[in-house]
C-alpha cells in the first residue's frame, strides 16, 4: 500500500516512497526505522544481524554466548567490523566470519544449485532483506541517504532517488554523491568496507557506482535500453525503472531476493590491476543476458544454440566468465545437472590473456578453471578427466591428440564462443564437435559410417553453443540464431552498438569524418602499350600512381599536419594514430615518407612504427618489421603504448603506427584518437578496422578519421547492419547445396564411381600409407581430366565452385541434420581434390616504370567533412547466402551481354541494365539439366540448338509473370529473342564442351 497521498506526487520523496512500498509488498523486504535501528558507527542494523545469526545458526550462537558470556555481542561486532575493514564486506558475506575458539558464522546463505538438500533451501530462505529511508549515516553530521538496503543487517546498497516532477533527475543524485557524500571516515560509504553499490535514480533512469571518490566518482548506466538505444522503455501503469523493484517482462526484479543474492554471490568481484582495485557490479544487460541464458537452458536442457550480439564496450569477457561459472552449477527441474563442462573457445591463435584471467578470477573453488595455454595434450586430458571449465583456442581441437577422444556423448557441454564468426563453420569447429560427441561404432557398413559422420556435423543433443559477437555475419545468424516471430533467425540477447555509444561505453567513430579524393594525370610514353590495356593493366596503373613518391608525399603532409594540429594534444599529449594502407609496399613507402617529412620539418616530438608480415623486397633491399622498428614484432603493442609489462615507461614514445593488414582487428589501444585510411574498406572489415578507435579513456572525447579511399556513404553502408540489431532478409535455401553439386558434375571432371570408391577407403578407419596412395590415385584421375580441358575460364570457375561447395555444405550440415551420404562423400573427395588441383597460372607481373608512364600531375582534394554517424532506426538487413564464388561470364560473354542490353534498349526505348538480363540465370540453370547436359556434350551445336531454344523459351515464359516489359519484348521480337537464346546456348556449349559455338 502506498505511503503517500495523491496530493504529494510532485514532492521529492514520491519515488523514494514508491520504491520502498513496492519492495515491502512484492519482494518480501522488512521495513526498518533508521532512527532506532541503524548504528551509524558500525554502519549496520545490529538487531537484524543478531536475529539472523540466532535464528539461522543457533548452535554457533550458543557457542558464542557460552564462551564470551555478557560480551558475546560486543565480541561479534568487534570481529565483524575488523573483518569488513580487512577483507571487505563482499568477502565477509561470501566467506563468513570465524571467531575463536572455532565459531563459524555465515553472514549470508546463497541459493543452492539444486533442491536436493532441504536444509540448504531453508538456509537460503532465512536471509533477511530490509529497507530503511532517511538514514543519517554520518557520525560527524546529520547527512542523510534516501534509502539503504540491508542483507541480514549489513548494508549492500544505498540509493539517492529524485523526482522528475520537481525538476531533479538522476544526474542531480550523482552530483549529490560526488559533492555531499564524501566517503572519508564514513563506514557506510567507504569502498569495500561499506555498501557494495550506490544507485542514483529518477523515475526514468538509473546509474550506479561501487566506489565513491568525491568529484572523481564514475557512475555507469544501469538501464534496460530503449529502442536499442540508451534509457528505459515505457512500462504500463508504472515508472520506467520498475525492473528494480517489481517482476515483469524483464523477469524477476533486480532488488528481489533471487536476483540481489545472485549478484552478491555470483556476479560481484574485486579486480586488482597493479595498484588499482576495482569492485565490479554487473551492468543490467550482463545480468539480464546471463540469467535469461541460464533460465532457457534450465527449461530446455542442452542441445540449443544461442547468439548473443553484444557490442564492444559491453563487458563481454565478464559476461562470458559469469555464464561459464553458472552453467556448470545449473540443475534442471528434476535436480539433474544440465551441463557437465563449460568450454570457452576463441579463434585467436594465442589465447586471449584478458579472457582467461577474467574467467579464472571468478573461481570460488580452486581447480575449477583449466586454462589450456600449452599443448593440445593438455586439452585432451582436461576433457577426458571431466574438467568443469576449460578455456582454450579452437585450433587445438584439430590435432591428432583430440582424435583419440571418444565416449563423451553421454556428457553435456556448454560451449561458449568468444567472437563467433564464419570460422565456426570450419574444420576446427567440426573437430571440436567430433571430440565432444565421438563414440566407438561396431558397424562395418560404409554407408552407416558415412551417415554417422554426416550427422555429427549437425546439431548435437549434448552440446549447447553460446556464441558471442558484436558483428554477426549471415552464416553466424543462421548457425546460432533462434527463429523469431517472422521465422527468421535472430540474436537471443542484444546490447547494440548504438546503446553502447549512447551510454558512453564506446565512442562513435563516425562523428568526425573527413574524406579526400586523389586526382592524377598520367602520360603514356608508348601510346598503344599493350601491357597497359585491359582491366589488369588499369589496376596496375592505379597502383603505380598510388605508390608514386608524389602521391605518398602529399598524403604524408596532410596526415602529419592534421595530427599535429588536431590530435596530438588529446589525452595530455598521449594521443596516437594509425595509418591503414592497402599493401605491405604502401606501408613501407608511408614509413619512409613520414620519417623523411618529420626530419625535414624538424618535428622532433613525433616518431612512427610500421607493422607488416614477413619479408618485403623493395628496390633491391629486403625489409622486415623488426628491422625497421628496431625490436621484435611481439614488443610492438607495448612499445606503441609506451609502457613495459611491469608498468615502467619506455625511453622513446611513438605516436603513429602504419599497418598493412595487421592490427586492424583485435587490437585494443584506448589511446588511439585518429585513423588515416588509404585502402578500400567494405562490410565487416570496415566496421572492425574503424572500431579500433572506439575504446574510451579518461580525457578522450572524440576521434578523427581521414579517408583517402572511401566515401562517407560507403562507410555508413558498412556500419548500418550492425548499428542496432543485425537481421536477415531471408533464410538461405539449403537446397542450393544440390545446385552446387549439379553444377560441379556438369564440367565432366568428376566421376561418381570414383567418388564412391574414394569413400569406401576414406571412411573405413585410420588411413595407412597405402590407403593414402590409393585415395590420391583416385583423385588424380579427376585432376587429369581438369588439366586436359585447357580452358582456363572453365578451370577457374570449377575451382571456385568446388570451394563454394565445401564452404556451403559445411555450413548447411551444421544447421540441418542431413541424411544424404552422397553430399558427404563429395565433400571429403573435394577436400582432397582442391589440394591436388594445379594452381592457376598467373600471367607474368606487369612492372610499370617511369619509362612506361610519367605522372604529369597529382593532387589530393578534400571532399566531405562532417558527422557520418548513423541515426536511430537506420539499419539494413544482411542478405542470405545466394551467390557463390564462380564467375558465370567470361570477358567476351560480358561484352556480348552488354551489346545485347544496348540492342534491346536502342530498339525498344527501354532502360534495361545487365542486372535485368542476369535474371535469366535461373532459367538458364533450370534449362541446363542432366538431360540437356548430355545432349550438348554428345551432339553437334546445330542439332541441339532447337531443343535448347524450346526449353529455354518455356522457362522464360514462366519467368515473365514477374516482368511484363521483358515478356513483351521476348515474345514479340524474334530477332531479340534469338540473340538472347544464342547467348545462353553458347555459354552452355562452353560449360559442357569447352568450345565456342
Amino acid at each position: 500500500m502506498n505511503t503517500y497521498s495523491s496530493d504529494s506526487v510532485h514532492r521529492e520523496k514520491v519515488l523514494q516512497n514508491h520504491l520502498i512500498d513496492q519492495l515491502i509488498t512484492n519482494e518480501d523486504y522488512l521495513r526498518r526505522d533508521a532512527k532506532t535501528d541503524y548504528d551509524r558507527a558500525l554502519a549496520m542494523d545490529r538487531e537484524l544481524v543478531v536475529r539472523f545469526l540466532r535464528e539461522s545458526q543457533p548452535e554457533e550462537w550458543d557457542k558464542l554466548v557460552s564462551h564470551y558470556s555478557d560480551s558475546a555481542e560486543d565480541t561479534l561486532f568487534t570481529q565483524l567490523t575488523k573483518a569488513q575493514k580487512d577483507r571487505g564486506l563482499l568477502d565477509v558475506l561470501r566467506q563468513g566470519l570465524k571467531i575463536v575458539p572455532g565459531i563459524k558464522f555465515s553472514l549470508c546463505y546463497f541459493r543452492p544449485a539444486s533442491t536436493l538438500e532441504p536444509k540448504r533451501v531453508g538456509e537460503y530462505q532465512a536471509n533477511i532483506l530490509s529497507v530503511m529511508d532517511e538514514v543519517k549515516y554520518s557520525v560527524r553530521n546529520d547527512n542523510r541517504i534516501d534509502v539503504v538496503l540491508c542483507l541480514n543487517g549489513l548494508p549492500v546498497a544505498t540509493i539517492e532517488a529524485k523526482n522528475l516532477m520537481t525538476g531533479t533527475t538522476f544526474r542531480h543524485a550523482e552530483k549529490q554523491y560526488r559533492k555531499d557524500r564524501s566517503p572519508a571516515g564514513e563506514p557506510l560509504l567507504t569502498f569495500q568496507r561499506g555498501a557494495l553499490v550506490h544507485f542514483a535514480m529518477d523515475e526514468d533512469n538509473v546509474s550506479m557506482t561501487t566506489r565513491l571518490a568525491n568529484g572523481k566518482t564514475r557512475f555507469l548506466p544501469f538501464n534496460r535500453g530503449r529502442d536499442r538505444g540508451a534509457g528505459n522503455p515505457d512500462v504500463e501503469d508504472e515508472f520506467r525503472i520498475a525492473y528494480l523493484y517489481r517482476a515483469g517482462e524483464w523477469g524477476e526484479a533486480i532488488l528481489s531476493r533471487a536476483v540481489l543474492l545472485e549478484i552478491v554471490g555470483q556476479f560481484m568481484h574485486v579486480e586488482k590491476s597493479g595498484k588499482e582495485v576495482v569492485m565490479i557490479f554487473p551492468r543490467f544487460q550482463q545480468v539480464d543476458a546471463v540469467r535469461r541464458l541460464i533460465g532457457h537452458a534450465r527449461e530446455n536442457g542442452p542441445g540449443r544454440n544461442y547468439l548473443i550480439q553484444h557490442s564492444a564496450g559491453s563487458g563481454k569477457s565478464n559476461t562470458i566468465g559469469w555464464l561459464a561459472h553458472q552453467a556448470i552449477n545449473l540443475h534442471d527441474a528434476a535436480n539433474k545437472p544440465v551441463f557437465n563442462t563449460a568450454i570457452i573457445v576463441t579463434d585467436r591463435v594465442v589465447l586471449d590473456r584478458q579472457l582467461q584471467e577474467t574467467v579464472a578470477q571468478f573461481e570460488q573453488t580452486k581447480g575449477i578453471v583449466k586454462t589450456i595455454d600449452g599443448t593440445s595434450r593438455q586439452l585432451k586430458d582436461a576433457i577426458a578427466k571431466g574438467a568443469r571449465i576449460i578455456v582454450t583456442t579452437i585450433q587445438k581441437f584439430s590435432t591428432d591428440h583430440l582424435k583419440a577422444i571418444s565416449g563423451q556423448g553421454a556428457r553435456t557441454f556448454a560451449v561458449i564462443i568468444d567472437e563467433a564468426h564464419s570460422s565456426q563453420s570450419g574444420k576446427s569447429a567440426q573437430a571440436m564437435t567430433d571430440a565432444l560427441t565421438r563414440e566407438e561404432t561396431s558397424s562395418d557398413d560404409i554407408e552407416d559410417l558415412i551417415l554417422d559422420y554426416q550427422k555429427s556435423r549437425g546439431p548435437q543433443a549434448n552440446i549447447s553453443f553460446f556464441a558471442f559477437t558484436a558483428t554477426p555475419r549471415n552464416v553466424t545468424l543462421e548457425r546460432f540464431g533462434m527463429k523469431g516471430p517472422d521465422g527468421l533467425p535472430q540474436a537471443f540477447h542484444e546490447y547494440s552498438m548504438r546503446q553502447a555509444i549512447e551510454e558512453g561505453f564506446i565512442l562513435d567513430v563516425l562523428q568526425n569524418y573527413m574524406t579526400y579524393k586523389a586526382y592524377y594525370q598520367l602520360e603514356k610514353t608508348i601510346e598503344d602499350d599493350p601491357e597497359l590495356s585491359g582491366r589488369r593493366g588499369q589496376r596496375k596503373v592505379a597502383r603505380f600512381a598510388s605508390l608514386h613518391p608524389t602521391a605518398i608525399g602529399q598524403k604524408v603532409e596532410i596526415i602529419v599536419e592534421h595530427f599535429r594540429r588536431h590530435v596530438v594534444r588529446e589525452l595530455n599529449g598521449q594521443a596516437k594514430a594509425m595509418i591503414v594502407t592497402q599493401s605491405r609496399e604502401h606501408a613501407l613507402r608511408y614509413y619512409f615518407g613520414i620519417k623523411a617529412y618529420i626530419e625535414s620539418e624538424k618535428y622532433s616530438d613525433l616518431r612512427t612504427l610500421v607493422a607488416f608480415s614477413g619479408e618485403l623486397n623493395n628496390e633491391g633491399e629486403t625489409y622486415t618489421e623488426a628491422d625497421l622498428n628496431g625490436f621484435s614484432e611481439t614488443e610492438l603493442p607495448g612499445r606503441f603504448d609506451g609502457f613495459k609489462p611491469d608498468g615502467s615507461p619506455y625511453p622513446e614514445t611513438y605516436q603513429i603506427l602504419i599497418v598493412a593488414e595487421k592490427y586492424q582487428t583485435g587490437f585494443d589501444q584506448p589511446k588511439l584518437c585518429a585513423m588515416y585510411i588509404d585502402r578500400k574498406l567494405a562490410g565487416l572489415q570496415a566496421v572492425q578496422t574503424l572500431s579500433r578507435l572506439n575504446r574510451t579513456k579518461a580525457g578522450k572525447e572524440r576521434t578523427h578519421i581521414l579517408d583517402f579511399q572511401n566515401s562517407m556513404e560507403d562507410i555508413q553502408a558498412a556500419f548500418r547492419p550492425f548499428y542496432e540489431t543485425t537481421s536477415l532478409e531471408a533464410m538461405s535455401d539449403p537446397n542450393q547445396v544440390y545446385e552446387l553439386e549439379g553444377r560441379l558434375f556438369k564440367f565432366g571432371y568428376l566421376d561418381r564411381g570414383q567418388i564412391d570408391r574414394f569413400a569406401q577407403t576414406f571412411y573405413a578407419g585410420a588411413l595407412t600409407s597405402s590407403d593414402r596412395a590409393r585415395l590420391e590415385g583416385l583423385v588424380r584421375e579427376a585432376v587429369q581430366r581438369f588439366v586436359a580441358d585447357e580452358d582456363e575460364g572453365r578451370q577457374e570457375e570449377f575451382r571456385q565452385l568446388l570451394k563454394s561447395y565445401m564452404r556451403f555444405y559445411g555450413f548447411v550440415a551444421q544447421v540441418i541434420r542431413l541424411s544424404d551420404t552422397s553430399l558427404e562423400k563429395l565433400y571429403s573427395y573435394a577436400s582432397w581434390l582442391s589440394r591436388l588441383l594445379p594452381n592457376r597460372e598467373v600471367p607474368p607481373d606487369i612492372e610499370i616504370t617511369e619509362e612506361m608512364l610519367r605522372l604529369q600531375a597529382f593532387k589530393v582534394v578534400q571532399k566531405e567533412r562532417g558527422n557520418a554517424s548513423l541515426s536511430p532506426g537506420d539499419k539494413e538487413a544482411l542478405k542470405a547466402i545466394s551467390e557463390f564464388g564462380a564467375k558465370p561470364y567470361t570477358e567476351d560473354e560480358q561484352r556480348e551481354l552488354s551489346e545485347i542490353v544496348k540492342a534491346f534498349n536502342d530498339r525498344h526505348g527501354t532502360q534495361f541494365t545487365e542486372n535485368d538480363f542476369i535474371r535469366y540465370e535461373p532459367t538458364y540453370q533450370a534449362t541446363l539439366n542432366e538431360d540437356m547436359t548430355d545432349m550438348l556434350r554428345n551432339n553437334a551445336p546445330d542439332v541441339v540448338y532447337s531443343a535448347f531454344s524450346q526449353a529455354f523459351f518455356q522457362g522464360a515464359i514462366r519467368m515473365f509473370q514477374r516482368d511484363n516489359d521483358m515478356r513483351d519484348i521476348v515474345l514479340t521480337d524474334p530477332a531479340a529473342r534469338d540473340k538472347l537464346i544464342r547467348f545462353f546456348f553458347n555459354r552452355a556449349l562452353r560449360e559442357v564442351k569447352g568450345e565456342a559455338a
